[in-house]
């Protein structure tokens, strides 16, 4: 009676060598917290929406190409001083010039693919929107499987710290038993044993529960805010059976499958540029119209005054000797005072006038901004291809092609999408049931533990089938965890292909 008392006291007592209990994390994350992060701060997903203001862009581009372009330009030049030789000996000394110039022109141009661009544009910022669409999906399934990931994990480390409880309290009732000479000392050392595997098993448990957190925290694009040992996760799922129907599940999947519809916004802006080809065959309308203006300066004001000079004495000569043909002709001569005047030399007939001179060197100082316009121009230009070796065949067959396929890799993402949901849909039903056969045994093999422990108390069973029976609890439980997310996960994987979540 006293042995069977000390036995029945030990038993009572609570565990002093127990795994330690887990504290309480300090602080907690949601799976909708985690999927806001993923979007503000996963690398692949920001550098997928870089690609939108591009698009907008590129539509922007494309009204603007029916506008008409204006350009607006100015300039300045200078030459040397030199010699300019006319031929046959003769030549003249040049000064050095200064120049200015402006110019505004406009140009509008107008052919089919210009027209076209816009429509173009607008279906290819379409389809960057469902790419990311269809990244942002893809973002959503991977943060959440990895959540579930984690959260396996950690009902895996709960697993394994219940089996360290059984191990210990297997080890205390045996010690208890060999000391009051129930029990043999193998017995305990096994007891030792199994405890010390449960104990590294623990270790492993909490090992991959914590690399399933930084895993999470990765895909989400950011570094965790804390030792990840000390982050829970807050949420949890129900386990409902499946209420879905196949055929509605397909039909929503052609139409919401986020891979699909961004291959079919391609598709739609790969027929528009097969018509954008076509067009290379139609002729093409361009109007320009443009205002100019220069300045050019002398900078030697002697050079100038001296070939000018020169000329007026020349002109002068000549009307002097004219004054005999007029007289000759009947005609009153000019005279060499008028002959001077006309020439625009002084009384002496040797020096320009002074107002001539001042005039000159005035009508030489247009430097920078004293403009000479030219004549409005405006021209209107209407071309026709006739022969261009092929280039426009080979473009069109080109768009054509890239349409082709494009059309097929729809198809084929089609049929994809069909056998994902389906297969989905029966790894869901599949993992369901596998819930109800893996909680049976987990049942069983918690009944075969505890009357293989009752069987062990009493002195009629032995160590061996209390270990046996708590690796089966063990193995059992484990595997009741992994139905449970395998299921979640299922769902997950479904939500993925139809493209909507699912979860009431």
């Amino acid at each position: 009676m006293r042995r069977c008392w000390l036995i029945a006291c030990t038993l009572a007592l609570p565990a002093m060598l127990t795994a330690q209990a887990p504290e309480a994390p300090a602080a907690t994350l949601s799976l909708e917290e985690a999927l806001a992060q993923a979007r503000n701060h996963n690398p692949l997903f920001r550098q997928r929406l870089n690609n939108a203001a591009t698009a907008r862009m590129q539509l922007r581009n494309a009204y603007g190409g029916l506008l008409p372009n204006a350009s607006v330009s100015g300039g300045m030049d200078y030459t040397g001083a030199g010699t300019a030789s006319f031929g046959q000996g003769f030549t003249n000394a040049t000064s050095a010039t200064i120049g200015s110039s402006y110019s505004l022109g406009f140009s509008w141009q107008l052919d089919g693919a210009r027209l076209l661009a816009p429509r173009e544009q607008r279906a290819n910022q379409r389809a960057v929107d469902e790419d990311i669409a269809n990244e942002e999906s893809s973002l959503k399934f991977s943060v959440t499987q990895q959540y579930l990931t984690a959260l396996q994990a950690a009902a895996q480390v709960a697993v394994s710290r219940q089996q360290v409880e059984r191990n210990q309290n297997f080890l205390d009732l045996a010690s208890a038993k060999y000391r009051v000479g129930q029990g043999t000392l193998i017995e305990v050392r096994q007891a030792e044993v199994q405890k010390a595997q449960a104990d590294v098993a623990l270790l492993r448990s909490v090992q991959a529960d914590n690399e399933a957190k930084i895993e999470l925290f990765r895909r989400l694009g950011v570094q965790p805010p804390m030792a990840v040992d000390r982050i829970g996760l807050s949420d949890s799922f129900p386990v409902l059976e499946p209420a879905f129907n196949l055929d509605e599940l397909l039909a929503q999947a052609r139409a919401q499958n986020p891979a699909l519809r961004a291959l079919t916004a391609r598709e739609r802006s790969a027929s528009i540029g097969v018509t954008s080809a076509k067009t290379a065959f139609l002729p093409s309308l361009s109007v320009r119209a443009g205002w100019s203006g220069f300045t050019q300066q002398q900078t030697d004001d002697g050079l100038l005054i001296s070939q000018s000079l020169g000329g007026a004495l020349g002109s002068a000569s000549a009307c002097i000797a004219q004054d005999s043909i007029r007289t000759g002709a009947g005609l009153t001569p000019v005279g060499q005072a008028g002959c001077f005047q006309n020439a625009g030399l002084d009384a002496t007939g040797t020096q320009l006038d002074p107002t001539v001179r001042r005039r000159i060197l005035s009508a030489n100082s247009t430097f920078p901004f004293d403009f000479t316009k030219q004549p409005f121009s405006i021209g209107l230009t209407i071309s026709l291809p006739v022969f261009t070796g092929f280039g426009r065949s080979l473009r069109l067959q080109q768009a054509r092609e890239f349409a082709q396929d494009a059309d097929e890799s729809v198809r084929a993402q089609a049929l994809q999408v069909d056998a994902d949901v389906h297969s989905r849909y029966l790894a869901l039903a599949t993992a369901y049931k596998a819930i109800t056969v893996q909680g049976a045994s987990r049942d069983a093999a918690r009944d075969q533990l505890r009357l293989a422990q009752d069987r062990y108390r009493l002195g009629s069973g032995t160590a061996l089938e209390v270990s046996d029976a708590q690796n089966t609890v063990q193995r059992a439980e484990g595997d009741y965890v992994t139905a449970i997310y395998d299921y979640h996960k299922a769902i997950a994987a479904l939500e993925a292909a139809v493209g909507r979540p699912l979860r009431p």
